[in-house]
């Protein structure tokens, strides 16, 4: 009963584990699918008993292929919802935001303080505290127009 316990069945199932521990502490979606296929290679090991490590190594690969391709279609199918789709698109996040002059805006550069920051800013000449609403952002420039 205990004899697999030190067989090469035993180490895939191992590096499945680790692989589904590696994925909850470093999350990017793609180890769990090499620990997938550890695990089939591992359940196989044990099912048909001794293989060799080329025939091992050869099972490992294409359930890692066909674990990818099957997770791949699946969040395509099935995309996960954002609650926020400007979540990591702080540019359009900014858009519509009123602002203060800080520098006064003249030949159409200044700065302008957007919460507790300051940024530059590009727009009609304005003297320092008129508030302007943000129309764009261009790089790193806020483009204002006044409200």
């Amino acid at each position: 009963m205990t004899d697999w316990i030190g067989g090469p069945g035993a180490w895939w199932l191992a590096a499945a584990l680790a692989l589904a521990i590696a994925e909850l502490l470093v999350p990017g979606v793609f180890l769990v699918f090499l620990a997938v296929a550890a695990a089939i290679t591992g359940a196989t090991v044990l099912a048909l008993g001794e293989i060799p490590a080329a025939v091992q190594l050869a099972s490992f690969a294409a359930w890692s292929v066909v674990a990818v391709l099957v997770g791949r279609r699946w969040y395509r199918d099935f995309p996960v919802a954002s609650g926020d789709a400007l979540l990591n698109d702080r540019g359009a996040r900014i858009v519509g935001q009123v602002v203060t002059v800080e520098q006064e805006l003249a030949d159409g550069r200044g700065r302008v303080v957007l919460g507790d920051g300051t940024w530059p800013a590009r727009g009609p000449d304005a003297v320092a505290g008129t508030r302007m609403r943000v129309a764009a952002v261009d790089g790193g420039v806020l483009v204002v127009e006044p409200l």
